[in-house]
């Protein structure tokens, strides 16, 4: 029999979730921190399932868990872990973990206001803003993110025939924006969207084979965007972003967003710098922006985006993770659907 124990630092970006394991995550092998997530899907997986599945998590859980910096120029390093997996990268848990982390005393930028993060999808900078010892805001700079696939077409069994885009901002994207067969976002309920953000990842994936032109081992969809018509008109846009076969983000999603942003840039609708105001589900917002255009190795055209927003510590606490539990390594609900 053996117990484990997870202290956490729990809180949300902008109404999502982010629950940072501060200590008691697994020693990891690897040169980078994409072979250390390799490595711990291959190893480790049940701490993911234990922390973020249910009884200790839900069904929209999202996490990551702290380590020590890999790079030289670090401050630390970031594994992604959530109920649809062990990610390459996710924005709103950047921005949670980079804003958990100074406000917990857990780092010392080398630079003040800079902060620089080792995640399996890259490295990602971050500038910072404080009110007093509370972090007001974060802006991180993402890896580059760029438009893969332009109108793919897609027969939906709810809409019918759909033209998306498949967009990269640290995981893949479909992105649904509003046409014929589909209205927006606004006309549909969550739990609809998230049934058929299940279908469209299925329906990609069977289609084309969607593969980083740089990374191999980033590949396949696990995601889908719907957007739509925003709440105010303060507001670019909205979406809701679906990932895996549960979680419904609540938040406008760090890595979605920057899809979004090199999507739309790379289609001549966005300029560079110019601010995009993405909104969520429930009215949360992120500010996106297109950094500097650059080439992947591969010559494909790319951009460095920008995704501003803010977090929240709500807690603390210890997850014990014990073989004598019922259902110590966690479960879901699709699990036992027949």
């Amino acid at each position: 029999m053996s117990r484990h124990t997870f202290a956490c630092i729990e809180g949300h970006t902008e109404g999502m979730p982010v629950r940072m394991v501060v200590s008691g995550g697994p020693e990891l092998q690897g040169a980078t921190m994409n072979d250390r997530r390799l490595f711990f899907v291959e190893n480790y997986d049940w701490v993911r399932r234990a922390l973020m599945l249910e009884p200790r998590g839900h069904s929209h859980m999202s996490g990551t868990i702290f380590y020590p910096p890999l790079s030289n120029n670090a401050d630390f390093s970031l594994l992604f872990i959530e109920t649809s997996g062990c990610l390459p990268m996710c924005g709103h848990a950047t921005i949670g973990s980079i804003s958990f982390a100074l406000e917990a005393g857990l780092i010392s930028p080398k630079q003040p206001g800079l902060v620089v993060v080792d995640v399996p999808a890259g490295q990602v900078t971050a500038r910072y803003e404080m009110d007093g010892d509370r972090v007001a805001s974060v802006r991180f700079t993402n890896v580059p993110s760029f438009l893969l696939h332009r109108d793919v077409e897609i027969s939906h069994p709810q809409f019918g025939k759909l033209a998306v885009d498949i967009a990269y901002g640290g995981n893949f994207y479909p992105i649904v924006e509003v046409q014929e067969n589909y209205p927006g976002c606004e006309h549909f309920s969550p739990e609809q969207l998230l049934e058929w953000g299940r279908d469209m990842q299925r329906l990609v994936n069977d289609a084309i084979d969607v593969v980083h032109p740089d990374n191999a081992q980033i590949r396949g969809v696990k995601h889908c965007m719907w957007t739509g018509r925003p709440t105010v008109p303060e507001s670019d846009g909205r979406a809701v972003v679906i990932a895996g076969d549960s979680l419904i983000d609540r938040s406008p999603c760090g890595t979605g967003s920057s899809a979004r942003v090199a999507q739309r840039f790379a289609r001549g609708l966005l300029d560079q710098g110019q601010p995009f105001k993405h909104e969520s589900l429930i009215g949360s917002r992120f500010i996106g922006r297109a950094e500097e255009p650059t080439k992947l190795k591969s010559g494909l055209d790319a951009v460095f985006p920008s995704i501003e927003g803010r977090a929240w510590i709500t807690g603390r606490g210890e997850h014990y993770v014990d073989d004598a539990q019922p259902y110590a390594y966690g479960f879901s609900l699709q699990e036992f659907a027949k």
